[in-house]
């Protein structure tokens, strides 16, 4: 496997990346549930953001 992402400073997402840090550990038969608690972990990062009322677009 390579090398994890560095944190990117949101911490929020470096959590849910954090996740793949135990991919090692498992066997290629639960990678998919890792993947999707990364992947959900993302995706309300990412709402929270759009919810934001102070963004600016």
């Amino acid at each position: 496997m390579t090398d994890l992402p560095e944190e990117i400073g949101e911490e929020r997402v470096d959590t849910a990346l954090g996740g793949l840090a135990q991919l090692g550990a498992l066997p290629v038969s639960a990678h998919v549930g890792v993947f999707e608690e990364v992947f959900t972990g993302l995706e309300q990062s990412l709402a929270s953001v759009e919810n934001t009322p102070d963004q600016q677009r």
